[in-house]
């Protein structure tokens, strides 16, 4: 006997494919999960304003000045691509005000944003998520335990990123956004979680399909998700993660790695 056919809104994955250029290269088994291989500008000029519920990005940290670091005991160059290069402080504000303003636009009224970043970035990021209309909620501190070393020697070692959550929703206004306090103080042994999380960088497991230079760990991904959605939201983060509409950050190029 054939199945009936799946109602529109218990297949985000082809509403989304319909409506947006790309290519979707992954669908998890129940069609609630997919990765889109897509100019992520356009790609987000397809979705509809105020239909996302979470975004989780990890945009260029513009690090890439050819300088050295240390990966696996060698040294090699920190250059990832052109994309990653900075064009100077005004461009590269401007880089980030667009992104996120696109962002604003398609997140719901109470949606949220995860946007993970260094001292090279996040005071940008958090500059133009207050012209762009966003609440600042946290300053997440994700602690490493084996940073790389400092080769210069010429200031600390750099062993932390942070990672921004913002919301849309104005504060008193009638939108409420997702906060599962009590998963967050179980997952903490019953005490309430800190802004500081000491995570390991992601493991070989997590490297199966390749190493991304930018790669973030899938225990920081879902822990932010965790944290700020609920079963059956629409979410836009830039890795395979449970529930979650896939799309990745968005590069200056405007390709995809």
């Amino acid at each position: 006997m054939a199945s009936p056919p799946r109602a529109p809104h218990l297949d985000p994955v082809g509403k989304l494919a319909s409506t947006c250029p790309g290519q979707v290269v992954w669908t998890s088994p129940n069609r609630q999960s997919a990765l889109f291989r897509a100019d992520c500008f356009e790609m987000m000029k397809g979705i509809p304003d105020n239909s996302i519920d979470c975004i989780w990005t990890d945009p260029p940290y513009f690090l890439s000045n050819d300088g050295m670091t240390c990966v696996a005991g060698r040294m090699v160059s920190v250059n990832k691509g052109s994309w990653d290069k900075s064009q100077g402080v005004e461009q590269d504000h401007q880089f980030n005000l667009s992104w996120l303003r696109e962002c604003y636009r398609i997140l719901k009224p109470a949606g949220t944003i995860w946007v993970t970043g260094t001292v090279h970035i996040y005071l940008s990021v958090g500059m133009a998520m207050l012209q762009s209309g966003y609440r600042i909620l946290n300053d997440i501190t994700w602690e490493k335990p084996n940073p790389p070393p400092n080769l210069g020697c010429r200031c600390f070692t750099h062993s932390t990123e942070t990672v921004l959550w913002a919301t849309k929703a104005a504060k008193g206004s009638q939108y409420r956004y997702t906060f599962n306090y009590e998963e967050m103080r179980q997952a903490n042994g019953g005490k309430q979680m800190k802004t500081v999380w000491r995570m390991p960088a992601p493991s070989s497991e997590e490297k199966e399909f390749g190493k991304h230079p930018t790669q973030k760990p899938i225990e920081l991904v879902e822990r932010c998700l965790q944290a700020s959605t609920k079963p059956g939201d629409i979410d836009l983060p830039p890795g395979f993660v449970p529930r979650a509409m896939l799309v990745r950050e968005p590069l200056r190029s405007r390709a995809w790695a």
